[in-house]
Formats: structure tokens, C-alpha cells, sequence
């Protein structure tokens, strides 16, 4: 379940908190300690083809949009 979907329903089931509570429980993401679903690229959240060398902490479309602007410069 993504974590669009899991948010969704909060708003259906709002006004029963008791089940509120309970779909919480048992249906939250897993809290992620290692693997490619902990690294987030910081501008769209992808967690797929992250780049993480030099603290950049970004997915490569974001890369090759920001690039130039961080200061890397394309070598033929």
C-alpha cells in the first residue's frame, strides 16, 4: 500500500476514531532503518535511481534539472 492510498482514507474515516485508530495500527508504512525505500529524493520523493554522492540526496530526473544550477558542468 502506498503511502498516498494509506492517507486517503483518513479522511472517510475520520469521524469513527475508534476505527481510525485501528486501520492506523495495521495499516501504517513500515518505518524503513536501510534499503532504497529509506533514501527520498528531497525535491520529489522518489525513492528509485537516487543519487547520494556529495550529500545530494536526489533522484536523477531531479539531477539533470537542478544540475547546472548546483554547479556541475556536462563534458563531452
Amino acid at each position: 500500500m502506498t503511502t498516498k492510498d494509506y492517507k486517503k482514507l483518513f479522511t472517510q474515516l475520520k469521524v469513527k476514531e475508534e476505527k481510525l485508530l485501528k486501520y492506523k495500527k495495521h495499516n501504517s508504512p513500515k518505518k524503513r532503518s536501510c534499503g532504497i525505500g529509506k533514501r527520498k529524493c528531497r525535491i520529489c520523493g522518489r525513492t528509485g535511481a537516487h543519487i547520494s554522492a556529495y550529500n545530494l540526496d536526489l533522484c536523477r530526473q531531479c539531477f539533470r534539472d537542478y544540475a547546472k544550477s548546483i554547479g556541475f558542468k556536462k563534458y563531452h
